[in-house]
């Protein structure tokens, strides 16, 4: 499930959220797109069986037009690479 992989990159967070994965400094514009479509479908998934994991599918669809505006106007963040630390 994404969320496992998710929350150890992010340092063991629980409180995942569309809006912190789309500023996360640690993944590429491309990342965080793919995560937030992976995230989506395990949402929609959730739903589908009557489980509220406290965001909906509308909250991952701003995030990621959110991370396309920013790549597209060439906003990008910082990200860590190895050896920065």
């Amino acid at each position: 499930m994404v969320f496992d992989s998710l929350r150890s990159r992010m340092g063991g967070q629980d409180n995942l959220s569309p809006e912190q994965i789309a500023h996360h400094t640690l993944f590429t514009a491309k990342e965080k797109i793919d995560l937030l479509h992976q995230l989506k479908a395990e949402v929609s998934s959730a739903n589908a069986n009557g489980t509220d994991v406290g965001f909906s599918a509308d909250e991952i669809d701003t995030a990621i037009a959110e991370v396309r505006r920013g790549s597209e106007n060439n906003v990008v963040a910082d990200t860590v690479l190895k050896g920065d630390f």
